[in-house]
């Protein structure tokens, strides 16, 4: 698209940011895989915020032996210090390539607007970090500290 020379290209995404693992059933298990939480991650470094990553990790670490109901997903605190266009902006940046000159927006749906579109289905996990059993919030603090702990 780039060597056609728009003057902008906007992406848009139909479903929101992917930012959690999916366990049940789509084989989404590592953190690092979600262009999202590696966008989130590189603005919080950007931002000198890198105190939060280590924050999450240390939370998740301390109730890694509690039984998986009396857990919390802490994963979402890495996305809170920005909105979903920070996000995306970041995003688009990362996936640019050099040779393209022109701005790159990448736009997608909302929660809001996926469940507005979709009111009857409430498997938003993947986007929110809204695991619907305990079994899922124990997988996705595994799954940040072993991105954490360089395992994954």
């Amino acid at each position: 698209m780039g060597r056609l020379e728009p003057r902008k290209i906007v992406i848009v995404s139909s479903c929101p940011q992917i930012r959690f693992p999916d366990y049940y059933g789509i084989d989404m298990s590592r953190m690092s895989d979600f262009i999202a939480f590696r966008a989130t991650i590189q603005l919080l470094k950007n931002t000198g915020r890198q105190k939060i990553i280590n924050d999450v990790y240390q939370k998740c670490k301390a109730q890694q032996n509690l039984p998986k109901e009396k857990m919390k997903n802490y994963v979402t605190e890495i996305y809170k210090p920005f909105t979903q266009e920070e996000i995306s902006a970041q995003i688009a940046e990362m996936l640019t390539p050099k040779e393209v000159d022109c701005p790159v927006e990448l736009v997608y749906q909302t929660i809001e607007g996926l469940h507005k579109a979709c009111p009857n289905h409430t498997g938003d996990w993947y986007f929110t970090g809204n695991y619907p059993t305990p079994g899922g919030v124990k997988m996705i603090n595994q799954a940040f500290i072993d991105y954490y702990e360089n395992k994954e």
